[in-house]
């Protein structure tokens, strides 16, 4: 180990997240200088000031993230904390940690109840009302007519209303959810956190107990019916705990990508007519556009429960990582000529923009349907779709732990 150590102490922390400089679509420039030179990287948190090291090449962090020795718990002193989560609401068990921050055996028990929900199978059956709720929405933008912002017009409602339905939530609800999930993915104030979290719980509970009296036919129901089926060991906090992981990562990070993606679409003018001509690579597409900017950039963090190796680095017990999934899915080593948007890259569909390993996001399957459905109607009803202002002039999202933009206006 004496190699490893010497190496380390020669490491410059950088502060981080590291500035996105030139193109907005693409991954900021030092992580291609860091994934030759030093892909195992010491940083400083701006947000906190905690010290953590930074992956930047596949292979390294398809090692860490399939590494037992690397836990998620978001409570440990050493985690890469990018947004001011109450910790107290865990300490005090008000809520319970998502399926984001917990670890096998538990992760899998509770995963594994999301399961059987987000099969392709049932997946598939919601295509049918998903391009019924794309077309609603479309008409209403072509009704509107031109410039148009896309995601207070499609992204956003878009996910809303299929989460809301498939929850069985009134939809005046949606506005408490988008409160809940802005407020976890910015660098709010702690107390900002505790109360949008207190609110969604106590909503939350609410449905479980009705539902739990009266079952109906949504996921909420469906997850009552298989605790019961199963022995009933989770309480009504582990089952708001799976809820709540299905709303953030099937709204915020689902509008960004989706939102993203649609700027990368119409910045590619001959992908965008290639897609168009040939839906069926609606499935390739996704993987590439996914690839190419992916939204959840530096969300994917552990932390060490013993000394281990890494790219050639030590990494000791309490020490954070984080990967930056967007530097991952830039790798030569993997992906030829990676800054070029391509719908028959053969290789798109190893990004790992939707996670890696047992964390992998559950609803991707879900996102993927939801992402061809979008891009596929958008080219086909409205050809001429369009940019309405300069990328440059566009204003993306600062100090967000998910990349995207605030407004996306485009006309055609």
């Amino acid at each position: 180990m004496t190699e490893l150590t010497t190496a380390r102490s020669e490491t410059t922390v950088r502060a981080f997240p590291l500035p996105r400089t030139g193109c907005p679509m693409q991954p900021a420039p030092d992580y291609a200088v860091l994934r030759e030179t030093e892909p195992v990287s010491r940083v400083k948190l701006t947000f906190n000031g905690r010290e953590a090291w930074l992956l930047t090449r596949y292979e390294d962090m398809q090692q860490m993230l399939r590494d037992p020795r690397f836990e998620s718990d978001i409570a440990d002193p050493g985690y890469p904390l990018q947004f001011g989560f109450p910790l107290e609401l865990l300490e005090q068990g008000i809520v319970q940690r998502t399926l984001f921050h917990m670890d096998p055996p538990v992760h899998t028990q509770h995963r594994m109840m999301l399961m059987p929900e987000m099969t392709a199978k049932k997946v598939e059956a919601m295509r049918p009302r998903t391009q019924e709720i794309v077309d609603e929405l479309i008409d209403a933008m072509l009704a509107q007519g031109g410039p148009v912002d896309i995601i207070s017009a499609l992204t956003m409602p878009l996910p809303s209303v299929a989460m809301t339905e498939l929850l069985d939530v009134p939809r005046d609800q949606t506005d408490l959810f988008y409160r809940w999930i802005t407020s976890l993915v910015t660098q709010g104030t702690p107390e900002e956190h505790a109360a949008a979290n207190t609110e969604v719980e106590i909503l939350l509970h609410r449905l479980i107990a009705e539902r739990t009296e009266n079952p109906a036919d949504d996921l909420i129901s469906s997850l009552i019916l298989r605790n019961r089926e199963r022995g009933g060991d989770l309480g009504p906090t582990d089952i708001s705990a799976l809820v709540r992981t299905m709303i953030a990562g099937g709204h915020e990070s689902t509008m960004n990508g989706m939102t993203m993606a649609v700027l990368v679409l119409l910045s590619h003018p001959e992908q965008a007519a290639l897609l168009r001509e040939k839906p069926e690579l609606a499935g390739q597409a996704v993987d590439e556009l996914m690839r190419f900017s992916s939204v959840a950039d530096h969300g994917t963090v552990r932390v060490a429960k013993e000394d281990a190796e890494i790219g050639g680095q030590l990494i000791r017990k309490g020490e954070g990582v984080i990967c930056s999934l967007t530097a991952a899915n830039h790798d030569p080593r993997v992906f030829a000529d990676p800054n070029t948007l391509d719908f028959h890259r053969k290789e798109a569909a190893q990004n790992i923009a939707f996670g890696y390993g047992h964390h992998r996001c559950a609803g991707q399957v879900l996102v993927r349907m939801q992402m061809e459905v979008v891009f596929t109607t958008l080219l086909r009803r409205i050809p001429g779709l369009r940019l309405a202002k300069p990328v440059e002039e566009l204003p993306f999202k600062e100090k967000a732990l998910i990349d995207g933009l605030h407004e996306l206006p485009v006309t055609w």
